[in-house]
């Protein structure tokens, strides 16, 4: 995936990805991200709470950076990050964009 494309803010009519798309973008991506419900998720574990907050933190700068933002679930050592596109309800390639950027932090 080519991290060094921008994530294109979807202002809605934009068709969401069917599952033959979403199926082959996921190739692209580490291979813990998961699809479930039309959501790109992953979780991520670390050794302390510390860590946790502190991915956390660099997922939320690069989100506002990118303005494409994921839901962050912070449970002590483990962060879930959940992708998909709010205005189209699904899929769309910028989620895929995130998440290959969320793998190089």
């Amino acid at each position: 995936m080519d991290i060094t494309k921008r994530c294109i803010p979807c202002q809605g009519g934009v068709p969401k990805l069917n599952f033959k798309e979403s199926t082959n973008f996921l190739k692209k991506v580490d291979s813990s991200w998961c699809i479930e419900d039309e959501k790109l998720i992953r979780e991520f574990k670390f050794n302390d709470y510390s860590k946790s907050l502190e991915f956390s933190m660099h997922v939320a700068k690069l989100a506002d950076s990118e303005g494409h933002h994921p839901y962050i679930h912070i449970n002590f050592k483990i962060v879930k990050i959940i992708l998909f596109t709010h205005k189209i309800g699904g899929l769309h390639e910028n989620d895929f964009l995130m998440a290959a950027k969320i793998d190089q932090i």
